[in-house]
């Protein structure tokens, strides 16, 4: 119980962005360019601080990366199965295949810091800053065929990708940030979580008979059940306690990301599918994450 409460105020900043964008006339362009600014601005400058000034031990840091590596790339494998199992069509299984393996950072961050502090947040930052590239790998690769940039333009122009890299290259390098530097860049990314939550509300909408159902429903179950007791499940078999098994379980459990959506228009054209998959997904998150979060170790 004390878990939710604590989990609680970030789904209500959620509901508070879905509230504002249906009730006053702001239009969607402002909320396009709220989530522009998250994306391309906020978000990669509170990556980078928190991967280039976290005491990162790369070796002792290895098992969670591997986990965090394994569990992604089994949810990608899941979730391409859905076009044998249900005979999709090639553009539908490419824009919503995204939502089995992909998460939301914005959340994920969010809760890490209501249940951990600080070292949380650092600690979900080292996760979900390896989870990053090789998530976008995935998307890039699977929708590339669609985009006339194709797969190295994409990834070369990814904000979320270039920051972690960058974060961890200047970490390893042993640079430390100039006070100004690090300063600009606390104040940007404490305001990129709110910021990116009440994007994430103002979003979500439902767009009906974007494929079948069952699709669907796969696609939700491997991104909130199996891969998240793949998660639960490698933390048992390694010995991984504490907060380190917590926000391992926290990163597998997330929903899927809007820059899903963002990534499937910009390749595709034609994300309604995954509007559908993103708004379903971050409800049902807010009854599927407490629950994780009290799963016993």
């Amino acid at each position: 119980m004390s878990a939710a409460l604590l989990i609680l105020p970030n789904f209500v900043l959620i509901l508070v962005g879905l509230a504002l964008a249906r009730r006053f006339a702001y239009g969607r362009e402002f909320w396009e360019g709220v989530e522009k600014l998250v994306y391309y601005v906020l978000f990669p400058a509170l990556l980078f601080r928190s991967l280039a000034t976290s005491r990162i031990d790369f070796a002792q840091a290895g098992m969670l990366i591997a986990c965090a590596w394994a569990f992604t790339a089994a949810g990608f494998g899941l979730s391409m199965l859905a076009r044998p199992l249900f005979g999709l069509e090639r553009s539908l299984h490419a824009t919503g295949s995204q939502c089995g393996y992909r998460f939301n950072t914005y959340i994920g961050l969010a809760i890490a810091g209501s249940l951990f502090g600080s070292p949380g947040v650092a600690l979900a930052a080292l996760v979900l800053g390896v989870m990053i590239p090789l998530a976008n790998f995935g998307a890039v690769a699977v929708l590339a065929t669609h985009s006339e940039r194709g797969f190295l333009g994409e990834l070369a122009r990814h904000p979320l990708v270039l920051s972690t890299l960058a974060g961890f290259a200047w970490n390893a390098a042993g640079w430390g940030l100039p006070g100004f530097a690090d300063q600009t860049l606390a104040l940007l990314g404490q305001t990129a979580l709110p910021a990116g939550l009440l994007s994430v509300g103002a979003a979500m909408r439902i767009e009906p008979g974007q494929g079948p159902v069952r699709a669907h429903l796969w696609w939700l179950g491997v991104k909130l059940a199996a891969v998240p007791a793949l998660a639960w499940a490698l933390t048992r078999l390694l010995g991984i306690g504490g907060m380190e098994a917590k926000v391992l379980i926290l990163c597998a459990a997330l929903p899927t990301a809007t820059n899903a959506y963002i990534l499937a228009v910009r390749m595709t054209g034609d994300g309604r599918a995954v509007a559908t998959q993103i708004t379903v997904g971050t409800v049902l998150a807010m009854a599927t994450l407490p629950a994780w979060m009290a799963v016993p170790l």
